[in-house]
C-alpha cells in the first residue's frame, strides 16, 4: 500500500496529518534543513514525536536536505549521532558528505535522496541504491511516463510530489536567491526569488508581473494511475504551511487513495471538493499531461507560468484603503476591491505593495464604524496600498487529538560534544592527472565559440554538450582548431529518464571518436560513464562544499573537481588542504544560471532583460534545452587568479556558458587576466562573504564594535575589518585587496589540524574507515560553529 507522507512544520501540522490519515510525516529540526524559515522542532519536541507515532505505527522521516560547509561539519557528526539515538525512520538528505558520514559512523540510519539531490533517471536512483540508499525523491519536473520508467528499472523506493508549491528551477540547481545575498536554497535559505515582481524591456517599452511565479502543483486525479505505477510514497509539500492547510489537503489526498478502486471518477470529484478550501495559487499538473518529453518543453511553461498571478497564495480581498492606530502593536485598516470581507479568526496574508515584504497574520479584531465600513487588524508596518490575501477562514479551523504528552521532561537528549574524526582525501599519485593539467580553462556553448577562445590558449576547453553541440561532435561536422585530448565535454546537470538511454549513448559513441574526459554534472553521468575508460571531473553541480563529499566522490573514482559556483574562498582553502588542491579546477569568471528550467518560457515572454525592483539586471534565454536566467554582471575575481595559483590552486576555469562569445569581450576578459587587474561591474558572489548566516553576521557586528571601541580609545583600528553586508546589493564587487584578512576568528571554524589517526583516506572501499576509528574519534580538533 502506497504511503501518504505529510509535512510538520510545527506540533499543529503534525496533529492534523496524523488526525487526518497521513501514514508518515516528514519534518526538520533547527538546522540542516531545507526550511530554516519555518517553526521546526525542538530537541524534546522531535523525540517526544518519534516515540509517540511509532506507538501508533507511524513514520517520522527528518530532513537533512541542505549542503554543509567545512566549519558545520562537526556539529554535523554531532547531529546525525544525536538522530542515530533517537531512531527516527529515514534521513532526507542532499549532501554527499552526510551520506558518508553515515557510510562511515551511522549505517544503522536510513538514507532517503531528496529532490534537491536532483534525481530524475534510473541510472541515478539506481547508483544511489547501490550506495545504500532505501528511496528517491525524484525530481518535480517529470510526468507519469517518465516515472513510471524509472520504477520499471529499479526496486528501490519512489517518493513523488503530488501537491504544493513548486520551484521554477530544476531540483536542487537554483542558484538565484544565493546569488542576490548568499541565502543560498541549498542551505535552507531560499529568499523566493522566483515569486518576485520583475521589470522587463519588451519591443515598444516596458512590461512588468511575476515572470517566474509558478502555479502550485495537484495532482489528486492522477495518484491512481501513479499507485499503478507502483510509486511507494505520495509527498505534500508544505513545512511553512497552516495546519487548516495540511489537514484540509491531506483528508483529500487520503479519501481518493482509500477509495478510488470503488469509483475513480467520485472519488476523485469528491476530493477536489475537499480541495477547495485550498485558497492558494492557480492549480497545475506540471508535466504529466504531456505525451513525450518534447511536448513538453514546449509547453509546460504556458501551463506553471502566469506574470500576473501575484507571488503569494490566497483569494484576493482587496488592497488596503485607510488606516488608522489599533489596539496592541497593530494597525486597523479598511480594504477595498475584495468581494468577501474577512473576520476575526481568518488567517491572511499581506504583501507590500514595493514587493519588500510579505507576512501571514491572524485577524484578532473587527470594528464597524457609523458608516458600515469594517477595521480589521494587520501588523503595523504595512499601509495604503499594500495588498491583502484571504488563506483560510476561521470556519475551516478543527481540533485535533494531541500527538506529544503534556509532560515531556523525560525526553531530554540532545546533540552531544563527540570530536568528528579527522579526514584526509586521497593524495595525488604521479602521473594521476595526466588529463588535468596545471593552467587555464575556457568553457564555451557552442563550436563557434571554440575558435573565440583559442587565442587565450587554454590548456583545455571545455564545450558544453546539448542540442547543437552534440550533433557537430557525433558527426564531426566541424574541423576543431585543438585535439580531442584539449577537449573536455561538460553535461548537462538535468538528466531525466526520457533522455538517459540516449544520453548513454551518445557518451558511448563520444568515447569511441576519442573524446576521453568529461564533467558530471549529475549522479546518472557517473554511472553512464563507469567502467568506460573515461576520465571523469565532477562538476559544479555536484555540490562538493566539505571535504566528506568530496571523498564519497572519490569513492566514484572520481580523482577532480570544479568548486561550485557558490564557494567562498574561506571555504575552498578549508575544504582542500594543500597537497589535494591539484585535483581543483576554480572558476574565476562566469555568467552563473540562476534558475534552469525544463521548458521554453511561454510565447508572450518576448524579452530577454529584465530588472528587480534593487535595479539588479539579468537575461533570460530560452532554448530547445530548456531556458536560463542568468545576471547581466557576470561573477569575477579573475583578478584573484596569481593568488589562487600562490595558494596551490593552479587550475582556473573562465565559463563563458549559455552565452554568446564576443572577440572584443573575450580580449577584455582575457586581458584583465594577464594584467591581473578586476573587471567593472561584475559580482564576487559568495566569494568573499560566503554564505549567510546569522551566527556570522553577530561576530562581524561585534567585531566591529570591538573596532569602534578601540578607536574611541585613540588606539585605531589596525586593519581588523568590520561586518560585511549581506543584503544583496547589485554588485557585491568590493573584494579589494583587504578581503583577504578575514580570520578565522571571523569564520567561526579551524582548519583540520594534524596527520596522524585519520579517518579512512579517500577512495578505499566505499568509504569504510581504517581500522584506527576509534583512536580518531578521541583525537582533540578544534570546535566548528556555524
Amino acid at each position: 500500500m502506497a504511503e501518504l507522507l505529510a509535512p510538520a512544520g510545527n506540533i499543529e501540522s503534525l496533529e492534523a496529518a496524523i488526525g487526518e490519515g497521513a501514514d508518515a510525516v516528514y519534518l526538520g529540526l533547527k538546522s540542516f534543513n531545507a526550511r530554516l524559515r519555518t517553526t521546526n522542532f525542538a530537541w524534546n519536541q522531535f523525540e517526544a514525536t518519534v516515540n509517540s507515532l511509532h506507538k501508533k505505527n507511524k513514520k517520522i522521516y527528518v530532513t537533512v536536505n541542505t549542503v554543509s560547509e567545512e566549519r558545520d561539519l562537526e556539529r554535523l557528526y554531532r547531529f546525525l549521532s544525536y538522530l542515530n539515538k533517537i531512531g527516527p525512520d529515514g534521513l532526507i538528505v542532499q549532501d554527499f558528505g552526510v551520506v558518508r558520514m553515515c557510510q562511515e559512523f551511522f549505517p544503522d540510519l536510513v538514507l532517503h535522496a531528496s529532490t534537491q539531490m536532483n534525481v530524475a533517471s534510473s541510472a541515478g536512483v539506481n547508483l544511489l541504491s547501490r550506495e545504500g540508499f532505501k528511496r528517491v525523491v525524484v525530481a518535480r519536473e517529470l510526468g507519469l511516463e517518465e516515472i513510471k520508467a524509472i520504477k520499471a528499472k529499479t526496486n528501490t523506493e519512489l517518493e513523488v510530489f503530488v501537491h504544493g508549491a513548486l520551484c521554477v528551477s530544476e531540483s536542487g540547481l537554483c542558484l538565484f536567491s544565493s546569488f542576490l545575498g548568499g541565502k543560498s536554497a541549498n542551505r535552507g535559505m531560499c529568499t523566493q526569488a522566483c515569486r518576485r515582481f520583475y521589470t522587463a524591456e519588451v519591443p515598444g517599452g516596458i512590461d512588468q508581473g511575476y515572470y517566474f511565479s509558478p502555479c502550485d502543483l495537484q495532482l489528486i486525479d492522477k495518484i491512481p494511475d501513479l499507485i499503478d505505477a507502483g510509486v511507494e510514497s505520495f509527498k505534500i509539500e508544505g513545512r511553512m504551511k497552516s495546519a487548516e492547510y495540511v489537514g484540509s489537503v491531506v483528508s483529500a489526498y487520503r479519501y481518493v487513495m482509500d477509495h478510488y478502486q470503488e469509483n475513480k471518477k467520485e472519488a476523485v470529484a469528491a476530493a477536489k471538493r475537499m480541495l477547495s478550501t485550498d485558497f492558494a495559487r492557480n492549480k497545475t499538473s506540471y508535466w504529466y499531461n504531456f505525451k513525450t518529453p518534447g511536448e513538453g518543453v514546449e509547453n509546460a511553461g504556458a501551463l506553471i507560468l502566469n506574470p500576473k498571478q501575484a507571488g503569494g497564495t490566497g483569494i484576493y480581498l482587496g488592497k488596503i484603503d485607510k488606516t488608522k492606530p489599533g489596539p496592541q502593536d497593530f494597525k486597523m485598516v479598511t480594504l477595498s476591491g475584495g468581494a468577501y470581507d474577512p473576520d476575526p479568526g481568518d488567517s491572511i496574508r499581506l504583501h507590500k505593495k514595493d514587493d519588500t515584504g510579505r507576512e501571514s497574520h491572524k485577524i484578532r479584531f473587527l470594528d464597524t464604524d457609523e458608516k458600515g465600513q469594517r477595521w480589521i487588524d494587520v501588523p503595523a508596518n504595512f499601509t495604503s496600498g499594500d495588498s491583502v490575501y484571504l488563506l483560510q477562514t476561521k470556519a475551516m479551523s478543527k481540533r485535533y487529538p494531541h500527538i506529544l504528552p503534556n509532560d515531556l521532561s523525560k525526553y531530554y537528549r540532545q546533540p552531544g560534544d563527540e570530536k568528528l574524526p579527522i579526514l584526509d582525501l586521497t593524495p595525488v599519485e604521479k602521473n594521476e592527472l595526466t588529463y588535468f593539467p596545471e593552467g587555464l580553462y575556457i568553457q564555451v556553448s557552442s563550436i563557434e565559440d571554440v575558435f573565440v577562445v583559442q587565442s587565450g590558449h587554454p590548456v583545455r576547453v571545455i564545450i558544453e554538450l546539448n542540442s547543437t553541440t552534440i550533433p557537430d561532435l557525433l558527426k564531426s561536422k566541424t574541423v576543431l582548431p585543438l585535439s580531442k585530448k584539449q577537449i573536455i565535454l561538460s553535461i548537462d546537470p538535468f538528466c531525466t529518464s526520457g533522455a538517459e538511454d540516449e544520453l548513454a549513448e551518445t557518451l558511448s559513441q563520444l568515447i569511441e571518436l576519442g573524446f576521453k574526459t568529461f564533467i558530471a554534472n549529475n549522479i546518472a553521468h557517473i554511472s553512464m560513464l563507469k567502467g568506460k575508460g573515461a576520465n571523469v571531473i565532477a562538476g559544479p553541480y555536484l555540490y562538493t562544499f566539505n571535504r566528506w563529499a568530496v571523498s564519497w566522490l572519490e569513492n566514484q573514482d572520481i580523482g577532480a573537481f570544479v568548486s561550485p559556483y557558490e564557494n567562498s574562498r574561506h571555504n575552498l582553502e578549508d575544504t582542500y588542504d594543500m597537497p589535494f588542491r591539484a585535483r581543483v579546477l576554480v572558476p574565476v569568471f562566469a555568467y552563473p544560471a540562476l534558475f534552469r528550467m525544463r521548458f521554453k518560457l511561454p510565447k508572450d515572454y518576448d524579452f530577454t532583460f529584465f530588472s528587480d525592483k534593487e535595479g539588479m539586471n539579468f537575461k533570460v534565454n530560452s532554448t530547445p534545452d530548456g531556458s536560463f536566467v542568468m545576471p547581466e554582471a557576470p561573477f569575477s575575481i579573475i583578478d584573484r587568479a596569481d593568488y589562487l595559483a600562490g595558494q596551490g590552486f593552479k587550475r582556473i576555469l573562465i565559463d563563458f556558458s549559455k552565452t554568446k562569445v564576443q572577440k572584443t569581450h573575450f580580449k577584455q576578459v582575457y586581458s584583465a587576466l594577464i594584467k591581473k587587474q578586476s573587471l567593472p561591474e561584475t559580482s564576487r558572489f559568495n566569494w568573499k562573504d560566503g554564505f549567510y548566516s546569522p551566527e556570522k553576521l553577530e561576530s562581524y557586528k561585534a567585531i566591529d564594535e570591538m573596532r569602534r571601541e578601540k578607536k574611541a580609545a585613540g588606539r585605531g583600528g589596525n586593519g581588523t575589518r568590520g561586518g560585511a553586508g549581506f543584503g544583496g546589493s547589485p554588485n557585491r564587487s568590493d573584494f579589494g585587496r583587504k578581503a583577504d584578512s578575514r580570520g578565522a576568528s571571523m569564520r567561526g571554524s579551524a582548519g583540520f589540524n594534524g596527520s596522524s589517526n585519520r579517518s579512512g583516506a579517500g577512495r578505499s572501499t566505499k568509504g569504510r574507515s581504517s581500522d584506527n576509528k576509534n583512536t580518531a574519534r578521541q583525537k582533540k580538533r578544534p570546535q566548528k560553529g556555524f
